[in-house]
């Protein structure tokens, strides 16, 4: 990947973090912007959100989708590109996927009774 796009990804991720923390009240949940995946001609744009609380996931979701076209806008005055991108929300999994292999990690650490 180009060096450039990596850090309009980058820079997506951190303002678009800075929006949501200060506009969208998510009562009970943790949300964090985990990557942002740009397209190369800068019309798209895929966020990957993870949710910790007790927010379902799916209705996190549906909040970003509903106020993307004020995120879009929003995100369109604080960066200059050539296109504001259109944003295309995704859960991630990856910390949800991460605290399990630790869990099976520890499983298998643990000393089994068998062998005395």
């Amino acid at each position: 990947m180009k060096r450039r796009l990596l850090r309009v990804n980058e820079l997506v991720k951190r303002e678009l973090s800075g929006i949501i923390a200060r506009e969208i009240n998510f009562e009970g949940a943790l949300v964090s912007i985990n990557h942002v995946d740009v397209a190369a001609d800068l019309k798209t744009a895929q966020v990957f959100v993870s949710v910790l609380g007790s927010e379902a996931e799916a209705d996190v979701i549906s909040k970003l989708e509903a106020s993307r076209s004020a995120l879009q806008a929003e995100l369109g005055r604080h960066l200059t590109l050539k296109y504001t991108p259109h944003l295309l929300f995704r859960r991630d999994n990856s910390i949800a996927r991460g605290s399990r292999v630790i869990e099976i990690l520890r499983e298998i650490e643990t000393p089994s009774c068998e062998s005395e």
